[in-house]
């Protein structure tokens, strides 16, 4: 058991795929923190996440000056790195579970703070179970983010609202490219974006446009089974009624039986299937049934990145749970997740609550089949009163020369006090 003190170190780390605002969450934990040093010691962050436990590769951020810690609110990716590690059962790999205790005894670490999706609620999930199952006091709280926003008992997810922003805007610029030349030249844009199971990111790019002449004129979401001939009837009429057509396609549409339009038949350290190429799988159904000009891009990783036109909104729900967090902490809390919580009434307003890991973790929310056109082709009134709250607000970084400026951390890992290492 580690040394009785109130003032016991806490660990935090970053998981999975990045968000453009996932480092004000970090913002919102280290500050917060920092304010209630008679509570919390240091504050210690995992050199790639999870792994940096393991490896007890531990970043000291109190090496940090506030004005560092203050300049992750306007940074992208992920400032102390990120990782794809699903921890699996205690009973399935009791080892990992033994490493992460030694390494948290050894650093009187009493609060886990994971900033990450649903297996990153997951692996939150069982750290908290370590108390009771391996005799070590430790509160762990999960940080929400996922640009997916899947993750249940949230309204939404910090990270989705600047990425839905990024794919709200690239459709209306690139709608109005292909509008302009469509007369002698492209007919048909596709724009391929993330979403494995859940289509909220495609249902972003409907508020590009609001008639249904505008823009985009076909979204193709994971929830809608992708049947080739409707889509085919579908773009050639638009063609032929406006001019061209925009798609805005979901990396997880797929067909009825289940099928991904675009898997690569390959695994992701999380058990899931790699998916890309949606694009030109559509594109070539495009060329070879109707044989109109056409161009795709695929927004990968810009569209999570894109720190340069996040949405303000975002950036402050991303704080919010990160100060939320270690405030569930210090009031005893364990298990939780700061869940953003949307109140009543036509102004929109939210405020923190809390929920329990065990009804968050492993679990999907997708598109509600009532934010989705009856022709499963766009996004309804309900859909759009949803979305276009959480896109509200530049929160532009500062510039110079030209470029965004991003803080340069130190990074400083503390000395290691165990003399064995560990392989991930």
């Amino acid at each position: 058991m580690p040394q009785k003190n109130p003032r016991r170190n806490a660990f935090y780390a970053q998981s999975g795929g990045v968000t453009p605002v996932i480092n004000a969450s970090a913002c919102g934990v280290i500050e917060t923190a920092r304010a209630n040093r008679g509570a919390i010691g240091k504050v210690l962050a995992g050199r790639n996440g999870i792994i940096g436990a393991l490896r007890e590769e531990l970043i000291n951020t109190g090496r940090e000056t506030p004005a560092a810690i203050r300049g992750l609110m306007h940074t992208p990716a992920g400032a102390f790195g990120s990782c794809r590690h699903k921890m699996k059962s205690l009973e399935e790999n009791r080892a990992e579970y033994e490493r992460l205790i030694e390494v948290f005894h050894a650093h009187d670490i009493g609060y886990f703070f994971y900033n990450g999706g649903g297996d990153s609620a997951d692996t939150c999930l069982k750290v908290s179970q370590l108390g009771e199952a391996l005799g070590y006091p430790i509160q762990a709280i999960h940080v929400p983010k996922t640009i997916d926003n899947d993750l249940p008992l949230t309204d939404n997810s910090p990270g989705f609202g600047s990425v839905a922003k990024y794919v709200a805007v690239s459709t209306r610029e690139a709608a109005m490219d292909v509008a302009s030349m469509c007369e002698t030249s492209t007919k048909v844009f596709i724009l391929e974006v993330m979403g494995r199971h859940a289509g909220w990111i495609a249902a972003a790019g409907g508020l590009a446009g609001e008639g249904p002449a505008e823009a985009p004129h076909v979204i193709l979401f994971p929830e809608i089974a992708f049947d080739r001939e409707r889509f085919l009837r579908k773009v050639d009429a638009t063609v032929k009624k406006v001019g061209y057509c925009v798609i805005v396609a979901s990396e997880g549409a797929q067909y009825a039986d289940g099928t991904f339009l675009a898997d690569a038949g390959t695994r992701d350290a999380f058990g899931h299937a790699q998916l890309g190429g949606v694009a030109p799988t559509l594109a070539h159904m495009v060329r070879s049934e109707l044989g109109y000009k056409h161009h795709w891009a695929v927004a990968d990783y810009l569209q999570r990145s894109a720190r340069h036109i996040a949405s303000q909104t975002d950036l402050d729900q991303a704080y919010a749970v990160g100060r939320a967090a270690v405030e569930f902490a210090l009031a005893g809390h364990n298990a939780v997740m700061p869940a953003i919580v949307r109140g009543k009434g036509k102004r929109y307003r939210w405020s923190i609550g809390e929920a329990p890991l065990a009804k968050v973790a492993n679990r999907e929310k997708k598109m509600p089949r009532r934010y989705i056109s009856r022709d499963g082709f766009g996004i309804t009134a309900a859909a759009r009163e949803y979305l276009t709250p959480l896109i509200q607000g530049e929160a532009y970084p500062p510039y110079a020369d030209g470029l965004p400026r991003y803080p340069a951390l130190k990074l400083e890992l503390v000395p290691p006090r165990l003399k064995q290492r560990f392989d991930v």
